[in-house]
């Protein structure tokens, strides 16, 4: 915390501008010793200014330069920030300059970090500042905004607030039993209140499901015998030719993706070789990998052929996908009709691909897309978070149903664990490899 960082903060290669950051209390010494211009030392904080970067006698570019003067800044240190012109090898000489002046390279992560420590923001603002980097639709981007803003970090603060004024009065009561002003924690009065917390929590958690869809994206495997068309529903979702459309069985032999945006949700296709038994090697290595993302996917769309009977390997593949994830789409509809089916499904074509809107509503339908609380928004997204949650969650019922078996005072135990967790997940309880692998995620320069 006492070195000076700096780092390139924008994406390698060339482009219209760069940006060096510096961060910490010799950031603007550093700067002035390389920088010609205005006196860096008396002009105001928050302001761009023109000058040149110089390497003793030789000007290395023309560049505007950013004065960010604690305690009012990302870091709560000093921080200027070089803009210099684009490329790979401009931007590397100046941060060449700026190391040997003082500074040192930034972990990933560490900008961010210092954030943190330095008390500007708490950890689920900070892990939120790297979803919102990773952001990969436009929903995720308003998620990690939303946690950005402090909603994640407010409910939680709540909930452990509420739990500390448990352990409060159980201490009052335990430590100064002749008070007689303060509420004696009985178990009638602990039972609903820990039922509260624990309601509480379990509707955070069940919003971790919505969470997952708006930031990993929905996995949407497509599996069949050969040739129903598999590959055509593919491409007509990308709208490109993704994957080799052929007559000839077996065309698919490994895995095909490409993702699209639906509604705000980012769909991943998987199109799957054809589901048969088979002597070929490296067939039997694509069937085995069509059966492993089917089990992986969010929905998996079982594709039949419309002009055939259903046939026994049909019926399996029905059987291999649960319900809840299962879409059945009956391909070449506009050929005779000899498929008898009593399962619901959609009905359409790869040559005037009628019904491939259906098949986008009723995967929207499956997952429930338009009933999710995008209004809110303030969803728990990663493992770290999610897994403290469920820690507590698990203390507090643990704390229930030992009310009328335990005393308060050993009830205690699971109580203040369960705060603890809560803590972990704000960054107000923390040790210090945790922060190590948690900023280790981070891109360099944030």
């Amino acid at each position: 915390m006492e070195d000076t960082i700096c780092a390139i903060s924008t994406a390698k290669g060339v482009g219209a501008i760069s940006i060096i950051r510096i961060s910490g209390k010799d950031a603007f010494k550093i700067i002035n010793k390389i920088y010609k211009g205005k006196d860096l030392n008396k002009v105001e904080s928050n302001t761009i200014n023109y000058g040149y970067i110089y390497d003793k006698d030789e000007l290395i570019d023309e560049v505007l330069v950013s004065i960010l003067k604690s305690p009012k800044t990302y870091t709560m240190e000093d921080i200027v920030e070089i803009n210099s012109h684009g490329g790979i090898n401009t931007t590397n000489r100046i941060l060449e300059l700026v190391l040997e002046n003082g500074a040192r390279l930034a972990e990933p992560g560490e900008f961010t970090k210092r954030a943190f420590l330095n008390g500007r923001i708490d950890l689920t603002k900070a892990e939120a500042v790297n979803d919102l980097i990773n952001a990969k639709s436009d929903l995720a981007r308003k998620v990690a905004l939303n946690n950005i803003k402090g909603n994640l970090y407010n409910k939680i603060k709540s909930l452990r607030n509420s739990i500390g004024e448990l352990m409060a009065n159980i201490e009052v009561n335990i430590d100064y039993p002749e008070y007689e002003d303060i509420e004696v924690i009985t178990n009638e009065i602990l039972k609903p209140k820990l039922n509260k917390i624990k309601e509480e929590i379990k509707i955070i958690l069940n919003n971790t499901k919505n969470a997952k869809l708006i930031n990993n994206g929905i996995n949407v495997a497509l599996i069949g015998r050969p040739n129903t068309g598999k590959s055509s529903i593919l491409n007509k979702f990308l709208d490109e030719e993704k994957a080799i459309v052929t007559n000839i069985p077996g065309t698919t032999r490994d895995i095909v993706e490409g993702s699209i945006t639906l509604d705000g949700f980012e769909i991943n296709f998987i199109d799957t070789a054809g589901i048969r038994e088979t002597s070929d090697v490296v067939e039997k290595i694509g069937v085995e990998k069509s059966k492993q993302a089917t089990k992986d996917a969010d929905i998996v769309i079982v594709v039949l052929n419309n002009n055939e009977k259903l046939t026994k390997e049909d019926e399996e593949l029905i059987n291999l996908v649960p319900e809840n994830k299962r879409i059945i789409f009956v391909n070449k509809n506009d050929l005779e009709n000899k498929l008898e089916l009593k399962d619901e499904y959609v009905l359409g074509n790869t040559i005037d691909y009628s019904g491939i809107d259906n098949l986008k509503n009723a995967i929207k339908d499956k997952l429930n897309l338009d009933n999710i609380m995008v209004s809110d928004m303030t969803y728990m997204s990663n493992i770290r978070e999610i897994d403290l949650l469920k820690k507590a969650l698990n203390n507090i019922q643990s704390a229930i149903t030992n009310l009328n078996s335990m005393p308060i005072d050993m009830l205690e135990i699971d109580i203040s664990n369960a705060w603890n967790n809560l803590g972990e997940i704000i960054g107000e309880v923390y040790q210090d490899e945790l922060l190590d692998i948690l900023f280790s995620n981070f891109c360099v320069g944030k």
